[in-house]
């Protein structure tokens, strides 16, 4: 039988933490602690490990952002991060995301949804689709030397690897990667892994910002290169990169 997932709640709002917490219960979801700030969730974690952390951004003492970045450091088991945040273009949640959170919610979000996200980062995917970060990313990107250092050089990926990565970034899915580049889905999904496993990253979400952090994709350049034919438009049904985001493996051969 498989274990109840485990989450804790993160908001110096009462209200808001109430009204997440019953709508998890009712859902089988196990809220195992909560917390009213930065410092109090980083505690609550490192003594209930919770599969999944919901992280208001904005809190007193220690906000959610450096919250985010000491539960994510140096820690191999620690929990997926979500920001709970009002607004969506928010340099806090740009700034989360880069930290290693792996996605955002709204705080008017329907109980399906925010079920919904909750299972769907505890299985190690993302939870944003890559158009919705590069809004973010465009508005908030800073680069510079510092920035590119931070995320290690590029030059350990193949040129194939950059290729992929370069159009990964545009939020391509793989599918679209696939016919793009005339490979096998299988193909694109072993360069996107190998990315993120060289890189350091944890998902696609990371990737993205990276790319854009270290100049390998310029705002609004190329502008054509990131939109899907109309074939694979209609084949996905959807906007491109609304798919599950890839993630590193745990374990990965060289």
């Amino acid at each position: 039988m498989t274990e109840p997932l485990r989450v804790l709640l993160a908001d110096d709002q009462t209200l808001v933490r109430t009204g997440f917490r019953l709508i998890l219960r009712a859902d089988g979801i196990d809220v195992v602690a909560e917390a009213t700030n930065g410092a109090e969730a980083v505690d609550a974690v490192r003594r209930t490990r919770p599969d999944v952390v919901l992280m208001d951004v904005r809190m007193p003492e220690m906000d959610g952002l450096e919250a985010t970045r000491r539960i994510l450091t140096g820690t191999a088991d620690a929990p997926r991060v979500i920001i709970l945040t009002t607004f969506d273009l928010d340099r806090y949640v740009y700034a989360a995301l880069s930290a290693g959170a792996s996605g955002f919610l709204l705080k008017d979000v329907t109980p399906e949804q925010l079920t919904a996200a909750i299972r769907t980062v505890r299985t190690g995917d993302a939870l944003l689709a890559p158009a919705i970060t590069r809004r973010l990313v465009q508005r908030f990107t800073r680069r510079g030397s510092e920035t590119a250092a931070l995320h290690r050089d590029l030059t350990s990926l193949t040129p194939r690897e950059l290729e992929v990565f370069g159009l990964l970034a545009r939020g391509l899915s793989n599918a679209e990667l696939a016919t793009r580049l005339h490979l096998a889905e299988a193909t694109v999904k072993t360069h996107v892994a190998r990315i993120l496993a060289k890189l350091g990253l944890r998902d696609r979400v990371q990737a993205v910002i990276v790319a854009y952090e270290t100049g390998l994709v310029s705002v609004g350049a190329d502008e054509a290169a990131r939109q899907p034919t109309e074939e694979t438009q209609a084949l996905l049904g959807g906007l491109p990169g609304d798919a599950p985001m890839d993630r590193a493996p745990q374990h990965h051969t060289r």
